[in-house]
């Protein structure tokens, strides 16, 4: 069983929450230790009670009483979306007005059911996520269950875009690639443009990569990137290779094979393995 004893020494806890399943792992911020994964749970997030029976089965040997733990959450779970501030907005509920209404233009829903975080900005397009009500009621509910303190949730793009803004390059796209799907942040310049996520098919190489970028800097109308960065699993073939120059194609985390699965992976998502 984890003590609480161990904060001191600068251990916290990450969960993962995906709609299949559930992981925790242990960070230890000292010394650059590597993560640990300590438990998953498959499970069906949305059959009823998933969440809680899915916790009580994941604590039942690591009990995280006084730990600090952040979650991720996976992107199916979320909606991410690109909001432009109205003109003359000067009140926070302009921005907010203006998010909401993108939302259910989007999504065809109104945000009711759901929860809009933002990176608010007045003055140029900004990015806003949602995350499910009743998932955070849920979490909010286990932190007080478990007497853990709940200090962060986010999606898992947003980790990943957070954890790797500093190497960003000038002129590069972002780019995450988790259980099958390519998510990629579009700049123009310094400007976040848009965040796209499409399923990698079997066996796409790099032309099937290039291609794709094409098409995705159409869409959002602005220019092909000058380079492609990306985390997670990505290919080893996509990396940047002699004779290519469309693009060039840095791989940020080169032992992301490393025998994680999808899930623990999801759980140290911005965390250096």
């Amino acid at each position: 069983m984890l003590r609480r004893t161990n904060l001191r020494f600068g251990h916290t806890l990450r969960l993962g929450i995906a709609s299949d399943g559930l992981a925790l792992v242990r960070i230890n911020r000292l010394f650059g230790r590597a993560p640990v994964l300590l438990a998953e749970q498959r499970l069906d997030l949305f059959a009823p009670d998933a969440l809680a029976t899915g916790l009580s089965a994941l604590f039942a040997d690591h009990a995280p009483g006084g730990w600090t733990v952040s979650v991720v959450l996976a992107d199916e779970l979320i909606r991410l979306w690109q909001v432009t501030p109205p003109q003359g907005a000067t009140r926070m509920g302009d921005l907010e007005g203006a998010a909401a209404l993108r939302f259910q233009h989007l999504f065809g829903a109104p945000p009711s059911e759901w929860v809009i975080r933002a990176d608010w900005d007045a003055t140029r397009p900004f990015l806003a996520s949602a995350a499910p009500l009743n998932l955070l009621n849920g979490l909010l509910l286990a932190a007080e269950t478990y007497r853990f303190h709940l200090v962060d949730i986010r999606p898992q793009f947003v980790a990943a875009l957070n954890h790797w803004r500093q190497a960003r390059r000038a002129g590069a796209w972002f780019g995450q690639v988790h259980g099958g799907v390519l998510s990629l942040a579009a700049y123009d310049g310094a400007v976040l443009m848009a965040v796209r996520s499409s399923p990698i098919p079997a066996g796409a190489d790099r032309d099937w990569l290039e291609s794709h970028v094409a098409r995705e800097a159409l869409r959002v109308g602005v220019g092909r990137p000058e380079r492609l960065q990306l985390c997670g699993a990505a290919p080893a073939a996509w990396g940047s290779s002699p004779g290519r120059l469309k693009f060039a194609c840095s791989l940020l985390e080169q032992n992301a094979g490393d025998g994680w699965s999808d899930l623990a992976r999801l759980a140290r998502t911005g965390v250096p393995a």
